[in-house]
């Protein structure tokens, strides 16, 4: 074990190469977490909204039986007790949506898969959608380059994390509008902890980047409401800046906002202009930021840079 990390240490291509695989592999769960997060979202809200009716009606229930006295009721909800078969990241089983066949291990090897089945289904001959092939490249691609843009070390494995998670949020912030706490939670923590050591930003730059980066769309979204009586954005978006605040520090904050807005106004001009797209249609927020996040990841130092040399230079 120790000669393969002096390898890789000393081999920037070969550490690159690993990565870039494990990219891959990630990739694939990150289809999964795509596919299923959203929908354990709203089985747990059904969940929910059923055992807030029971005790609801178990209130009223009690209420009639004060007033009236021996009077008979029916319980219509179930004792909640019934067996529900598990559903989650890792249960049940992937299988074909069209005809339910089970994914094997050979069938689920990234992109590689895709290419032998020709982006078919190989019970049903159903499309298979371009997306989980595109996403595992993605993922193996920004891995790969992650590794070798930082090197051996905790920035590299940090990197690739702070990717994972911007790609699944991308993805169903696409889907769904949705940005789950599930993600955007974890993702904060994990860079306050990260920097703990200064492996991007002090400690200190991760913290105000947290508080500050929460706030400022918290604000606009205030001021954009008392002014225009409409929600600009949601409470996912907030906490997704906040992230990015705790992993890049409060000085990232401008230009990933910068970007991703700037982003989000040349494709929403576009979509309205060239494609019809109503304008009361919502357009999610999350994707612009993701990908002003990690231009930030890579290049902020340098763009930070070369925009103040800009200024001092006028």
């Amino acid at each position: 074990m120790t000669e393969l990390f002096q390898m890789l240490q000393s081999s920037p291509i070969a550490f690159s190469v690993m990565c870039g695989v494990l990219g891959l592999m990630v990739g694939s769960f990150i289809n999964v977490v795509i596919h299923r997060l959203p929908k354990m979202m709203e089985m747990e809200w059904q969940q929910q909204c059923a055992e807030l009716s029971r005790s609801d009606f178990i209130m009223r229930q009690t209420d009639a039986e004060k007033c009236h006295p021996g009077s008979e009721h029916i319980n219509i909800y179930s004792s909640g007790t019934g067996a529900h078969a598990p559903y989650n990241l890792i249960v049940p089983r992937s299988a074909c949506p069209h005809c339910n066949h089970a994914i094997s291990a050979w069938e689920n090897i990234p992109i590689i898969s895709y290419l032998v089945l020709r982006g078919k289904c190989k019970s049903c001959s159903a499309a298979i959608s371009k997306r989980y092939p595109a996403v595992e490249a993605v993922s193996g691609v920004l891995c790969a380059y992650a590794a070798w843009h930082f090197g051996f070390g905790w920035s590299a494995v940090g990197a690739m994390l702070f990717v994972w998670a911007l790609l699944a949020l991308t993805a169903i912030d696409f889907d769904t509008q949705l940005l789950p706490d599930d993600i955007t939670m974890p993702l904060l923590w994990v860079g306050l902890v990260f920097n703990i050591s200064g492996v991007f930003t002090s400690l200190s730059s991760a913290v105000l980047g947290a508080v500050i980066g929460y706030l400022t769309l918290w604000s606009v979204y205030w001021l954009f409401k008392l002014i225009t009586g409409k929600e600009g954005m949601g409470y996912g978006d907030f906490k997704l800046v906040a992230a990015m605040g705790a992993w890049l520090g409060w000085q990232m904050l401008p230009l990933i906002i910068l970007l991703s807005s700037l982003a989000g106004a040349l494709v929403g001009i576009t979509m309205i202009v060239v494609l019809k797209h109503g304008r009361n249609i919502p357009i999610p927020f999350g994707p612009y930021l993701a990908g002003g996040g990690l231009i930030a990841l890579f290049w902020g130092q340098t763009l930070t840079h070369e925009y103040l040399q800009l200024l001092s230079v006028s």
